[in-house]
């Protein structure tokens, strides 16, 4: 497979509008009245597509359109392309505004509850024409964006080492057991997560660093998570724990900083799991731009010193 130039030439951004605009349609002519455009000005443009990937992308009917498979193909990568060209003219406006540069980062729900706040709040007052565009992903998928270029920084808790990768130490993360104050585990100082075994459990995303742990921990123990519900953030989760859904594990900063809703405890893990490392990544430190440089030199500055190995 080869990069074919003279395509990427006959290929324009007026055309994939409207090719993604018949399909969300269904129809050219509606397409045609939403776009304020001749229904056959589409037609044509749709027919030098096709021929352009040298592929039926449509079946017409007396109904409307039907997507082709490769029709589905090209609407996911127009959809991309689009949103990737709104978002670099959002985004080179806001420097005709002022905004001298901008980083993208992603974190874990664990860095963004527990330090991101205070750390960036004190970036940004500090550097007021820096805009840092901040997305919340599981610590697997942050690795990957930082790597496939989507994202400048990462921060998460990267249990694998990933070929491509910078890492560096951001912060100490430390895992509790969190249940109602009657329950029968608050009576305890610290546990062992085998121990919560015999109880319901709210959970997190199923691939969530904290989540694989607790299954590794279970499959060691030769017994299951009972699972009772699964929530996507961590006020979801005291929530349904604070209503007797069943105990939940979480950070103990997050737990402190959230759990106003009920009467719960936290209840200090024993495992050595529990005791985590929160990392900054990027894919070479030395090369980012220099607001991301700015920033990463900002947070190590923020940061604990890493745990003894």
């Amino acid at each position: 497979m080869f990069y074919d130039r003279a395509l990427s030439r006959r290929l324009d951004l007026i055309s994939l509008q409207l090719f993604v605009a018949v399909c969300e349609l269904g129809s050219i002519g509606r397409a045609a009245e939403r776009e304020f455009i001749a229904a056959s000005a589409i037609s044509k443009r749709l027919s030098d597509l096709e021929a352009a990937f040298g592929t039926p992308l449509l079946e017409r009917h007396a109904r409307g359109v039907t997507l082709t498979p490769a029709g589905e193909s090209l609407l996911h990568h127009a959809r991309t392309v689009i949103f990737h060209l709104e978002k670099m003219q959002a985004e080179l406006g806001e420097y005709a505004e002022g905004v001298r540069g901008h980083v993208r980062m992603h974190a874990s729900i664990s860095a963004i509850v527990q330090f991101l706040p205070e750390d960036l709040g004190r970036f940004i007052r500090a550097h007021e024409h820096i805009k840092i565009d901040l997305e919340e992903h599981l610590s697997h998928e942050v690795a990957q964006a930082v790597l496939e270029g989507t994202a400048d920084l990462g921060i998460g808790n990267m249990v694998q080492d990933m070929a491509g990768l910078q890492r560096r130490f951001y912060r100490a993360d430390r895992l509790v057991v969190v249940a109602p104050a009657n329950h029968p585990l608050a009576a305890h100082g610290s546990v062992d997560f085998s121990e919560t075994l015999a109880y319901d459990h709210v959970g997190l995303h199923v691939n969530s660093s904290i989540n694989q742990a607790m299954r590794d921990a279970a499959l060691i123990a030769g017994r299951a998570v009972r699972l009772r519900i699964r929530v996507t953030g961590l006020d979801a989760m005291c929530r349904m724990i604070a209503n007797g859904l069943g105990v939940g594990v979480m950070p103990a900063r997050a737990f402190h900083l959230i759990h106003g809703t009920g009467d719960l405890v936290g209840i200090a893990l024993t495992d050595a799991w529990a005791e985590r490392t929160l990392e900054l990544v990027a894919r070479d430190f030395a090369t980012l731009p220099q607001p991301a440089r700015l920033l990463v030199e900002h947070l190590t500055a923020s940061a604990e010193s890493p745990p003894a190995s």
